[in-house]
């Protein structure tokens, strides 16, 4: 069946304004305003820097104090422990690349995350280094500190999580893994404890790096209060042993508020964020 030349073009006009408005329509996506905070803020740049220039004054006060560590597994007073080469350990996302531009495609598709399209983005290496990182790293390895990062990136992507890294200037090994992602050998896994013991063995540890309080010490599926009481007894280690870089965007502190329940309907969700806003009353 044919039709008329004007009804096609009335036709094209109506799919024309549909689209347009669609793309008028603020995303639906809770992650918006995170990503474009992580996007566009010079804010989120200057913490960034504030976190690894901090880190560089720090730098060498660790190296000189053969005692200093910042692993809560490391005694200070072991005179084993002052005998090992000092390292830094990282975590990889959000803490040395940053990967709001998958963020942003998630956003724009209309979809949640999801291992699939997370794999097709790490395998594309076109993350950028968070600003400050790959300076810092460089620093601390002409220093003679290890660097390991610590990632629960799958250990599928791992030669494209290397390509990138190096691609943005950071110290890779080509004789010691140093990239130690989820699941590469047996008991590595999200709570990325093992790995850790793993470097304490033979490193003496002088600074963490994340995004995440399970980067420092082990949080995971622990209360709201409790992860607050950790981050008041170890106070003294932010800033100087631990550093901390800001992801509005996701982490273990958005299922903290739900007490790590995957369970829950819609409605409960919202009802716990709004009881979760403290408005003083």
């Amino acid at each position: 069946m044919r039709y008329p030349t004007f009804l096609c073009a009335l036709l094209l006009i109506a799919a024309s304004a549909c689209s347009s408005s669609k793309e008028l329509q603020a995303p639906d996506n809770p992650t918006t305003q995170a990503t474009l905070w992580v996007q566009n803020a010079a804010e989120y740049e200057a913490l960034a820097y504030q976190a690894y220039g901090s880190a560089s004054r720090v730098l060498p006060l660790t190296i000189e104090d053969s005692f200093w560590t910042a692993s809560i597994n490391q005694s200070e007073n072991d005179d084993e422990i002052a005998s090992l080469p000092p390292a830094v350990i990282l975590d990889i996302d959000e803490t040395v690349l940053d990967n709001s531009p998958f963020q942003a495609r998630m956003i724009k598709q209309d979809k949640s995350f999801n291992s699939e399209d997370w794999n097709a983005w790490c395998n594309e290496a076109k993350a950028e280094g968070v600003p400050g990182a790959a300076q810092f790293t460089q620093y601390a390895a002409e220093q003679g500190v290890t660097i390991f990062y610590i990632s629960n990136r799958d250990y599928e992507v791992e030669d494209a999580t290397r390509r990138n890294l190096i691609k943005e200037g950071f110290p890779v090994s080509d004789t010691l893994d140093n990239i130690m992602l989820n699941g590469e050998e047996p008991g590595w896994n999200s709570s990325k404890i093992q790995r850790r013991r793993i470097i304490e063995e033979n490193y003496r540890v002088v600074m963490l790096f994340g995004d995440d309080l399970n980067d420092f010490l082990p949080a995971k599926d622990i209360t709201q209060k409790k992860r607050d009481e950790l981050v008041s007894e170890y106070t003294q280690y932010f800033g100087r042993r631990w550093f901390v870089l800001p992801n509005p965007v996701y982490g273990s502190w958005e299922q903290a508020l739900f007490d790590f329940e995957d369970d829950l309907s819609e409605q409960e969700r919202i009802r716990i964020l709004r009881k979760r806003l403290n408005t003083k009353k």
